[in-house]
């Protein structure tokens, strides 16, 4: 039976678990999906050693730059992020050959680009500088948005919170959040921005999907934003996954 996987630290509820389970048994496919909670990235050998007839891995939190050098191969887009999310691993007699793609941008690309309008939509805000951040960025580049990142940090490239005006929002009016900021249990909390600057034209999209409405879409909506949680990307990147995994 073949096995797929997901690495992280820690893994609570994880959407890939029950997604491809589910697929499985829906599609009658002799596979199983497993969580592998490791604590540091130099466990991963160990998991590809006492799973043999393991075929793909999904990446999360914290392991998606840090995996990069345990790969023989990452493709052109994964490169040019940064960041790995998906692993595919083949047998070539007794050696384990691994290539790293990234589904983060196709699963976010495929999901924000109806909402675009490209008359109103020019520049967007990147809330967060983590490992989804960098392919969100390189999403939005592609679709001919400026972009521009914004952390509670000072960091090069970053702009902070506190400077982001009424008028950086008109201008910005497209905003990712990157962020754990609102995700459940802690809904209550919210990215600090202007939100009555928003309008119809503002495009607020929240990678978060637990709760489907986070403080974020809810404040952006009440003055007319379009919002968008990330359960549409999650879906589109597990497709994307399953074709990495499977590519001829």
């Amino acid at each position: 039976m073949d096995k797929y996987g997901l690495i992280g630290f820690p893994l609570g509820h994880s959407f890939s678990i029950s997604y491809f389970n589910q697929k499985f048994q829906d599609e009658g496919i002799d596979a199983v999906y497993e969580n592998f909670e490791i604590p540091t990235i130099d466990a991963l050998p160990e998991v590809l050693d006492s799973n043999p007839n393991l075929r793909g891995l999904n990446v999360t939190i914290p392991y998606k730059e840090k995996v990069i050098p345990f790969l023989d191969s990452v493709s052109p887009e994964a490169r040019a992020i940064g960041a790995v999310n998906v692993i595919r691993v083949t047998h070539q007699g007794n050696e384990i050959k691994l290539k790293g793609y990234n589904s983060d941008v196709i699963g976010f690309t495929q999901s924000i680009e109806p909402m675009l309008d490209k008359k109103w939509h020019k520049k967007a805000l990147i809330l967060g500088t983590g490992g989804a951040s960098k392919a969100i960025d390189y999403g939005l580049r592609n679709l001919g948005l400026e972009t521009v990142f914004v952390s509670r940090y000072e960091r090069p490239g970053t702009i902070q919170y506190p400077t982001i005006t009424p008028e950086v929002v008109k201008e910005y009016n497209v905003i990712v959040n990157c962020t754990p900021l609102g995700m459940y249990p802690k809904t209550e909390e919210c990215p600090a921005l202007p939100y009555e600057a928003m309008d119809q034209h503002t495009i607020l999209y929240d990678l978060i999907y637990n709760p489907d409405e986070t403080l974020f879409m809810k404040r952006g909506a009440q003055y007319g934003a379009q919002t968008k949680n990330g359960l549409e990307m999650l879906l589109l990147q597990a497709f994307a996954s399953w074709e990495f995994w499977h590519e001829k």
